[in-house]
């Protein structure tokens, strides 16, 4: 037995296909008894190597709902998108179908206990359909990141604005008491030779323990939370002391810049608030910052908003500085003292006045921006200003005007309404009836 095997399988080696002259197998031939003729069965070739019987199944799958480089730049692939990517095979098992059959070795173990199991088939389940309808229609609807108002950053739930939390311990050193705020989170691309084009993650965070002291640093990785991470650690590591006026604004006004952007601050006295640039804002809020205003002239990048601001706080200089520099005292003039004058700090020696300059200005705030000057623009007229109406609408109203704020200032100053004949003619004096003797003459 084993030899005729052997000579089967030698037979089956010798064979060879050819599409023009048809090979007979010896095993394919017999003799007819009856009619003593050779009957023959030929066959024909057949191929059953195709594409997709070359490739796997991922590939095939990527193929589908990808387009290459290339091709985007081309415009396909326009239609191609996640809403419209089902993946049919989630929510499937392989051994489980319409039919709910039990197969030892596939959807079943082969010995439960000391028992074989059998293959039997199990009462359908009605809502299987209905549960694959349900997964495959909610394929390709993502739902939006939902936060509460006080984790929501410049933009809903994107990450500029947003705080991700104090950097890592380095030793034994913690920082508990930081806050790290995200000012920039975008994707950047890298072509290199070797490589080509790489998308990679670039993030900008400052962080600060709100009470002076601050850093910012930049990270970059090929996904986003490591790139946060990378620069949250960082600006831990460059962190300098910034001085604070009464742990609530700056020293001083001052002008900064930074490239194309220049930034005017103003010293704000308490419950002023934060009135600048989202960026400046969330730096103040990570330093210390309470109080201040600023206005950014030119270029509004993060980057350099955020390079300009830490240039103008690092270049802060104290009162008695100020005072050395300028070598006269430094007074302070509020509303809240009657602008009674209040000497904050005093040269060692005071500039005489024959040694000052003929030209020399005085002007604190001229001192403070460096001697530029902040462009105030000319507010547009109202629409309705070229309308003829409005200019009768003067005419007349010119007679009147300004009458409410005298009436209230002679009120405040002389308790009445008067004017320079009340004194001369007493019985013309202004004069308001009680509504009680009102009352009693009607009756």
């Amino acid at each position: 037995m084993a030899k005729q095997l052997l000579n089967v399988t030698k037979i089956f080696q010798k064979l060879t296909i050819n599409a023009r002259r048809p090979v007979i197998s010896p095993l394919l031939k017999w003799e007819d008894q009856t009619t003593n003729n050779a009957a023959v069965i030929t066959t024909n070739s057949t191929r059953n190597t195709n594409y997709f019987k070359k490739l796997p199944a991922d590939k095939l799958w990527k193929g589908i709902t990808s387009v290459s480089n290339a091709g985007k730049k081309r415009g396909r692939g326009k239609t191609i998108s996640k809403r419209n990517i089902k993946d049919l095979n989630k929510g499937q098992v392989i051994g489980v179908g319409k039919a709910n059959m039990v197969w030892p070795g596939l959807s079943a173990p082969i010995i439960r206990g000391k028992e074989l199991v059998q293959q039997q088939k199990l009462p359908e389940d009605p809502d299987r359909e209905q549960k694959l309808i349900e997964m495959r229609n909610a394929m390709g609807i993502s739902k939006r990141l939902k936060l509460s108002p006080i984790e929501r950053g410049w933009t809903g739930s994107k990450m500029p604005g947003r705080s991700i939390g104090p950097p890592d311990p380095v030793g034994d050193e913690t920082f508990d008491d930081f806050d790290t705020r995200v000012l920039e989170l975008k994707v950047v691309w890298n072509m290199k030779g070797s490589f080509g084009r790489t998308r990679r993650n670039a993030a900008i965070v400052v962080t600060g323990n709100k009470n002076g002291l601050a850093g910012f640093a930049m990270g970059r990785a090929q996904e986003p939370g490591n790139a946060l991470r990378k620069a949250k650690n960082r600006a831990a590591q460059k962190l300098v002391h910034i001085k604070l006026f009464k742990n609530h604004t700056v020293c001083h006004h001052f002008y900064t810049q930074f490239g194309a952007t220049k930034i005017f601050v103003w010293q704000k006295p308490e419950g002023h608030g934060l009135k600048c640039h989202r960026a400046i804002k969330t730096i103040c809020e990570v330093i210390g910052i309470k109080d201040l205003y600023a206005k950014v002239e030119g270029s509004t990048n993060v980057n350099h908003v955020m390079k300009a601001f830490f240039l103008g706080l690092s270049r802060q200089k104290s009162p008695q500085e100020m005072a050395e520099d300028q070598g006269l005292h430094l007074v302070e003039l509020c509303e809240e003292s009657y602008k009674f004058p209040n000497v904050i700090a005093s040269p060692s020696v005071c500039k005489k006045e024959s040694e000052t300059k003929r030209d020399e200005s005085f002007d604190y705030d001229q001192y403070c921006f460096g001697g530029k000057v902040v462009l105030k623009k000319k507010p547009l007229p109202p629409f309705y200003s070229r309308y003829d109406s409005y200019l009768k609408y003067l005419a007349k109203f010119d007679k009147k005007k300004n009458q409410r704020e005298v009436k209230m200032n002679m009120l405040t100053e002389h308790g009445e309404i008067r004017s320079f004949l009340t004194d001369k003619y007493p019985e013309c004096r202004q004069y308001y009836r009680p509504k009680k003797e009102v009352e009693e003459e009607e009756t």
